[in-house]
């Protein structure tokens, strides 16, 4: 597990790249739960004006990558293997909250959820994310 120190110092990081072009802000992080937020705007919408369900997709597999990435800390780095998210209410606008959770952490795999919300506490989108643990690193890539 990751110790304090190191979970601040991946927050720093987190929220940059594509996340940044989302907007994906995380506020809480920790081996058992990720938690983060993003405001639905049109730049984020597909042609019919509401929420493109890749930004679903892409949200689900931040969150379960970060959530399995702290929980293996130091022993190596997560990749996802799987990702299978569902598009259960249309969003136009307003802030929508993920929370991941794990499912099964075990040697070589982690299974994660990623439940999506919106301001009133509807679900909108799920998700799960299967990510393989390499320990390994030098290997990622070749």
């Amino acid at each position: 597990m990751v110790d304090t120190a190191e979970t601040a110092e991946m927050m720093k990081r987190l929220g940059t790249g594509f996340d940044a072009t989302i907007g994906l802000e995380y506020t809480e992080l920790s081996p058992d739960r990720v938690k983060a937020q993003w405001t639905v705007k049109p730049t984020l919408h597909q042609p019919a004006g509401i929420q493109h369900g890749g930004v679903y997709c892409s949200v689900v597999e931040s969150l379960a990558s970060v959530g399995g990435t702290v929980w293996l800390g130091e022993r190596g780095h997560v990749v996802g293997v799987n990702n299978n998210t569902d598009f259960l209410r249309a969003t136009r606008e307003g802030t929508l909250t993920a929370e991941a959770t794990p499912i099964h952490r075990g040697r070589t795999q982690q299974l994660w959820e990623v439940r999506i919300t919106d301001e009133n506490g509807r679900l909108v989108s799920k998700g799960q994310v299967r990510l393989a643990n390499i320990t390994e690193v030098a290997k990622i890539g070749n």
